[in-house]
């Protein structure tokens, strides 16, 4: 009796110790916690330690924006409600110089307070009160995704150009990453999400794409958001792209279908 139990202890410390490991291996990075409520974070960081080298903090927006600035994080966890500068503000700011994954966490749960999220360069979002297991595995979904492209990206060298649009996807290196468009000329600024898209789209021109076909193929099958999110980033697109976003020379609509790239 004594020698099966230590037999199904040993087991058990075995089955913990690879599940740690993978969760490490899988999770091991960077991440920024902005939130103004001080339990909420101690909360989030002592899970999140166990799985990541570095955790910060910060508990107003300003405070997060330099932080963002001065640090090269590998995911963001991001409070709408925040002292001196909220977090609609902090991601929108944080757009304009780096494409790190945001999760908005938000005590907010309505279409347009998500939408919103979405609108000012969010990757996703999760209503308060959550479960914390449930923000590490959207985490690690969006990790898991990132890094997918990434080595994608270190293998392909692909440049089209359109009309007055140039689309770079030339990453010859690991390190050296050129996914950028241009247009007559002038780089655009575009989110991670909409140059997946755009590129999705423009290297497989006139093809038309369904709402959950776009969402599955960019997000990833277990992203739980819907087809909104797909016509809040090709809204955001267009408005970059096109010289008028409502009669667009680039990403066409097929109406009750979805989307095309037109040349």
């Amino acid at each position: 009796m004594c020698r099966e139990l230590r037999r199904a202890h040993s087991v058990r410390l075995k089955i913990i110790y690879v599940f740690k490991q993978g969760v490490i291996t899988d999770m091991a990075g960077k991440g920024l916690v902005v939130d103004d409520e001080k339990m909420i974070v101690k909360g989030i960081k002592f899970s999140l330690i166990q799985d990541y080298s570095v955790v910060d903090c910060a508990y107003d927006g300003e405070e997060a924006l330099n932080m963002a600035k001065n640090n090269d994080y590998d995911i963001i966890l991001l409070d709408i409600m925040l002292p001196k500068m909220n977090g609609l503000e902090v991601c929108q700011q944080i757009r304009e110089f780096s494409n790190v994954p945001i999760i908005m966490l938000t005590a907010k749960g309505d279409d347009m307070d998500k939408i919103m999220g979405l609108e000012y360069g969010a990757d996703d979002y999760i209503t308060k009160p959550f479960n914390i297991l449930e923000v590490k595995a959207r985490m690690k979904a969006i990790l898991r995704r990132n890094n997918s492209n990434k080595e994608k990206e270190a293998v392909k060298s692909n440049v089209l150009v359109v009309g007055d649009m140039k689309i770079d996807c030339d990453s010859r290196s690991l390190f050296i990453e050129s996914r950028r468009v241009f247009i007559a000329g002038k780089e655009i600024n575009l989110t991670a999400k909409e140059f997946d898209l755009l590129e999705l789209l423009a290297f497989n021109p006139n093809r038309v794409y369904s709402r959950d076909t776009l969402l599955k193929t960019v997000w990833g099958a277990d992203y739980p958001g819907d087809g909104r999110t797909v016509d809040v980033h090709i809204r955001r697109l267009r408005e970059k792209i096109e010289d008028n976003s409502s009669d667009p020379k680039y990403v066409h609509t097929k109406w009750g279908v979805g989307y095309y790239f037109n040349v």
